[in-house]
This record gives C-alpha cells, structure tokens and sequence, in this order.
C-alpha cells in the first residue's frame, strides 16, 4: 500500500470512530507505523507497538497481521484480511478466539466473480492466466479459482511472481501461452507494485482484472472487490467494542458490507472492447 492509499484508509478509520463518538486528539490517541513497502521490518513495528503497550492493534493483509499475532497473544488485534481460517491466523469466523477479530473477505469467491465478469466483457474467452504472488495468500486460493474456471468452461494456468522485475516476462509468457485474459489475485506486493504491472499489461494489451479500484484507476480493465474504505470504518466498530470492554476473541469476524464493480472505458476501448449493457447496469459506479 503506497502513502496515498495510507492516507484514504486511515481517513477512513478515523470516520468511523468519529461515527462512534471517538476522535483523534480528544479522547482516543493513535500510534502510527509503516513498513513503507519494507515487509522484512513488519516484526520490527509490530514488537515497537506492543512495547508501547497500546490498547488496539489495527492492521490489514497477511505480511502484517502475521508479524502481529507473533508479537502479542494478549493485546487485541483488529484485522483485515482475507480467508483467515484458511490462513490459519484464527480458528473460526463465527468465534475466532484468542486475541484477533476484524473483517475477512474471500479473495476466491472475490476472484471467481471477476472471472464470470471477465468472460462477459471479453469475446470468446476461453484461456486465462492467474497472476499469484505468495505474500497475498495461499495455494488454496489459486486452486479455488481454478476451480471456479472450470465451471465457466475456462482454462487456466497460473503465473507466480516474486519481484516487479519479473512482470514484463511473465505477462509475455502468459500471451504466448494463449491468454485472452489475466486475473490477478490479491497482495499487498501487487499493490505496492501496481503502476508497474498495469503497464507491462497495457503493453501486452491483456485483459485484466485486478484486485481493488486504485488499480482500475491506474488502468486496470475492472475489478470486482470489497470496498476497502467501507472495511477500514467497520474496523473501528471492533475497535470502539473492545475499548468498552468486549473480548476480541468472542466478537465474531465479519464480511465486507459494500463491494465495488468498476471499469476503466478508456482501457476497454484500447483493448477494442465494447462492455455490453448487461455488465454496464452492473457496476457500482459510473465508468472510470
């Protein structure tokens, strides 16, 4: 997450407890840190929080939350994440136990929805790439959008990326192999990295549906998400309920409440595609 995306998320979290009677400077104080993109200095700022005996930890994807949940078993944490159960970062979503709760969306279902979008807005799409990087989540995600693929009748290979100096080769290898289309699975890594990897797409004139609007903004063709800003304000409902006393453990983990279907038009007409009104009456907000 750059600092740009920083800034509306935590403008976003700051709503939120203002909602609920909290504000910044009058009766809650907030401690801030970065990584910056540094992910290797995560367990750093995780054990400087916990030193600093806060009363929260708020946080979001799986190269923070994990550095968190290794630092402290007793201070709470409040999450954003995706499949935590799968990741194994709680027990259940329905009563996660020890010291972590917060919102968890399902990245496979997530991507399985911009998979049938993607094969409305893109003719005879028969042969998609997934783009996977391991800092986002596991296997199991790659595996439910493959399966998800085969029920809409798409064949798939998948693609793993571990550096942006990788994303030129990739996505060339990705076209010799016949895609028509690439969905990218989510991580804080393709965010950070996202300016990159829209244009090694542009330059490939791929298809591509991506993880969240900034990337639509930046010029990826759609996604379909949940509305992170939506999630950061529903975070600090948790936040304001373990204040007044609640256990972490027994408030049950939620599902995002507001979800986003957006299109870049002027990415569609370079890629010679005209988004049939059937996906238009769909999206959540005017095209981008």
């Amino acid at each position: 997450m750059d600092s740009a995306m920083q800034a509306v998320r935590v403008a976003a979290f700051r709503d939120g407890l203002a909602a609920l009677g909290y504000v910044e400077g009058k009766n809650i104080a907030i401690e801030y840190r970065w990584a910056e993109g540094k992910f290797d200095r995560l367990p750093q700022l995780a054990a400087e929080l916990v030193a600093a005996k806060v009363s929260v930890i708020v946080t979001a994807a799986p190269p923070a939350v994990r550095p968190a949940k290794q630092a402290t078993t007793t201070i709470p944490i409040v999450m954003t994440i995706h499949d935590p159960v799968g990741q194994g970062i709680v027990k259940s979503l329905a009563r996660p136990e020890g010291n972590i709760t917060g919102i968890a969306f399902q990245d496979a279902e997530l991507s399985s929805k911009r998979l049938s979008y993607m094969r409305d807005a893109v003719p005879g799409l028969a042969r998609v790439a997934i783009l996977w990087n391991a800092k986002g989540g596991g296997p199991e995600t790659v595996e439910a959008v493959e399966s998800a693929a085969k029920t809409l009748g798409l064949q798939t290979r998948t693609f793993e990326v571990h550096d942006a100096s990788e994303f030129a080769a990739t996505i060339k290898e990705a076209k010799a192999w016949g895609a028509q289309g690439l969905i990218q699975l989510a991580s804080p890594f393709f965010t950070l990295n996202r300016k990159g990897l829209i244009a090694e797409l542009a330059a490939n004139q791929m298809p591509t549906s991506c993880e969240l609007r900034e990337y639509v903004v930046d010029g990826c063709l759609m996604t379909y998400s949940g509305d992170l800003n939506a999630m950061f304000r529903q975070m600090a409902s948790f936040v304001v309920r373990i204040l007044k006393g609640a256990s972490p453990g027994d408030l049950p983990i939620e599902q995002p409440r507001e979800f986003q279907f957006v299109i870049n038009k002027k990415t569609a007409d370079s890629l010679g595609l005209k988004i049939p009104k059937s996906l238009e009456v769909q999206m959540t907000e005017p095209f981008l």
